[in-house]
């Protein structure tokens, strides 16, 4: 079974965010992977100093056959440097596995499919 992380913001880390609503969406996503067959899990970190060792941690967990990197970390400009990191993490921690990049938090299914 092919296999696919995501790695976001946790919404109830992020201010003005409906967490609750996000983490509903998110959880739709989890869901719609597994109807395709992929095992998929995801790692939720708040954008402050333990987010890299949390993105070590879930890269490390398994061979991942594809990551997802969410575009709360990767579209606004002043996380650029955040992004960085984090793709050099995925390279380094995950190098067998894909990286695939969703264009909205809806639609994350569809970019971990383009690559498995």
């Amino acid at each position: 079974m092919p296999s696919a992380l995501i790695l976001g913001f946790d919404p109830h880390a992020v201010p003005g965010m409906d967490g609750d609503a996000m983490r509903a969406v998110l959880d739709r996503e989890l869901a719609r992977l597994g109807e395709h067959g992929i095992d998929a899990s995801m790692a939720l970190i708040a954008p402050d100093v333990s987010a890299e060792s949390e993105v070590v941690a879930a890269l490390s967990e398994r061979d991942w056959d594809v990551v997802v990197i969410g575009g709360g970390i990767r579209k606004p400009e002043p996380l650029l440097t955040f992004f960085e990191q984090v793709v050099n993490l995925v390279r380094q921690h995950a190098p067998g596995a894909a990286i695939a990049f969703n264009t909205s938090i809806g639609d994350s299914a569809e970019a971990a499919m383009r690559w498995l």
